[in-house]
């Protein structure tokens, strides 16, 4: 496999990657595009190339859009990415900031906090990553998946608001909430939530008004997965601040995973 990520993977990132095993070979490389006179950064995680014409319709594979937490385009989102592709996915670890960039924890808070507090301009970045996943040769487009982390959750919800019809949104342990709330007709794709019983950012009242918000807009198909004794960030192998309520979970880790997995089957059927 080829992946230019930024940097030799961490032990942690190395052993999530190693819990995928790869079962055929999967090629990655980093792709620039832009959108809105922004410029923004990629990486592109493919399946085993395939002979002959990639656009034939025997050809054309689900495809799964990542975006990463609050940080930006990162290595954890990579990882996933290529996880995706030896599950036989086209998948791209997106980039809402632009630039592909990669800010630290005290950077990261503002440049999240403008996308939460504009939650127009977030989708309209996400909408941009999503038709440059659309534009890549070999996507099915009727079998797209958008998911997301923390920060990435969140603009996965913000997708699915917009009433763009997906095969279906993941939101790993995302805030919930939205300034601009749904309306009825707005959800048009299926949700799955998977979220932590034990996450001071998505407290149990934050699920019930999200569920309430659902209900009242009419959603067609959702489900909400709260994992016991799991906090923050309960997927990213790296998170260790349980005094700051973020904590990396391996058991609530692999099973969001496996949940993942089985609606990814169910949608791309």
């Amino acid at each position: 496999m080829t992946a230019p990520f930024t940097a030799p993977l961490s032990d942690p990132l190395e052993a999530l990657l190693a819990s995928q095993p790869e079962q055929s070979f999967v090629s990655a490389r980093a792709v620039s595009f832009s959108a809105g006179g922004v410029d923004f950064s990629s990486f592109v995680a493919l399946p085993d190339a395939e002979t002959g014409d990639p656009t034939t319709p025997e050809s054309l594979r689900p495809a799964v859009l990542i975006i990463s937490d609050w940080s930006g385009l990162n290595d954890h989102a990579r990882v996933r990415a290529v996880m995706l592709a030896r599950l036989g996915y086209i998948a791209i670890a997106g980039d809402v900031y632009g630039g592909g960039v990669q800010l630290p924890p005290d950077q990261a808070g503002p440049a999240a906090g403008k996308f939460y507090g504009d939650p127009e301009l977030f989708r309209e970045r996400m909408l941009a990553n999503l038709e440059q996943l659309r534009s890549l040769p070999g996507v099915d487009a009727s079998r797209i998946a958008v998911m997301g982390y923390c920060f990435g959750g969140s603009g996965s919800l913000e997708l699915a608001r917009t009433g763009v019809q997906l095969a279906g949104v993941v939101s790993f342990h995302g805030r919930l909430q939205s300034g601009i709330r749904a309306a009825a007709g707005d959800v048009r794709t299926p949700i799955l939530v998977l979220t932590g019983a034990s996450d001071p950012v998505v407290p149990d009242d934050s699920v019930i008004d999200f569920e309430n918000e659902l209900r009242e807009a009419e959603a067609p198909d959702w489900q909400v997965v709260s994992y016991s004794g799991a906090m923050h960030a309960f997927t990213m192998p790296e998170a260790n601040a349980p005094d700051q309520g973020a904590a990396f979970n391996a058991r609530a880790n692999e099973r969001s995973w496996q949940a993942m997995r089985a609606f990814f089957d169910e949608i791309f059927a």
